[in-house]
């Protein structure tokens, strides 16, 4: 049986709306705001849940939030870690472990997310499990927040379901395979040999894939900082893009952005994606 604290949830969700400005996570102002931080109906919409069920929350009314929600409501209220972990404690859920889907993202990264407003960016973890998307990574890239379990990580759905390299040339897939590996085994290490979720995934994929048994064999090591790749873009077709990163200072998080590469027409064409908006592509790509 659930034991939710709804009346003290509610009383910190409240508290921590009240303190954040509009401008801090890419809101306008606006010439009428009432209230000294966010509204209500901004919080849910920064976390992609309905007006009437975070309005019950707030009132401590309403079910059980699920993690996933939890996850979006930290981010959205750009919760410290230890926020975080007391928000899940008053819901009465299990906090998270750092590297999967609903692991903490530092406000300080979100914040520049929020500010990158004209070019696709995402933050993912050092095992390529993506926390958060901007609108445009999501036109681009495809929606990445429904995967959970060892699907969570892009280079495990990479070597595990063919759909997944959709959106990459496949005369690409050869050296993109050789990168994500490198880039894996780099972070194992960075981890530790006593880290559970780097040796579960490692473990998985050695007895899932034969391409990627051979490639870890190898012994590659390479961090993966920045990249130029080439996207097949359902709508737009082909575009080559420059991937860059910024590492958190444990390393386990990366903020990338997506820049048109010199000399291509990419440049206009990301510009379109605005226009095109979010829709279902063949396979989220990193």
């Amino acid at each position: 049986m659930s034991s939710v604290n709804h009346t003290e949830l509610g009383a910190f969700l409240r508290s921590r709306r009240a303190r954040i400005r509009p401008a801090d996570v890419g809101l306008p102002h606006g010439p009428r705001r009432r209230v000294p931080g966010l509204r209500r109906d901004e919080v849910a919409q920064l976390a992609g849940a309905s007006v009437d069920y975070y309005n019950e929350l707030e009132r401590g009314a309403g079910s059980q939030p699920s993690e996933q929600m939890l996850a979006a409501l930290a981010r959205a209220l750009r919760l410290t870690a230890d926020e975080r972990d007391y928000l899940y404690q008053l819901a009465d859920r299990p906090v998270p472990a750092q590297g999967g889907p609903a692991a903490h993202v530092h406000p300080g990264m979100l914040d520049l997310l929020a500010r990158l407003t004209s070019t696709p960016a995402q933050v993912i973890t050092d095992l390529h499990v993506t926390l958060v998307q901007n609108p445009l990574a999501v036109a681009l890239l495809g929606d990445q927040s429904g995967f959970r379990g060892a699907r969570a990580s892009f280079v495990h759905r990479w070597f595990t379901e063919p759909e997944a390299r959709g959106l990459y040339p496949e005369a690409d897939h050869e050296r993109q395979s050789r990168s994500f590996v490198a880039d894996l085994r780099a972070a194992a290490a960075r981890r530790g040999a006593k880290d559970t979720e780097a040796s579960a995934l490692i473990g998985a994929l050695l007895d899932a894939s034969a391409e990627f048994a051979t490639l870890w064999a190898a012994h590659e090591v390479a961090v993966r900082r920045d990249d130029r790749k080439r996207l097949n873009h359902p709508t737009l077709g082909l575009l080559e893009v420059n991937c860059l990163n910024l590492f958190s200072e444990d390393g386990r998080q990366r903020l990338l952005w997506f820049t048109p590469a010199v000399g291509t027409d990419s440049a206009d064409l990301l510009d379109l994606l605005a226009v095109v908006g979010t829709q279902q592509v063949s396979g989220p790509a990193r």
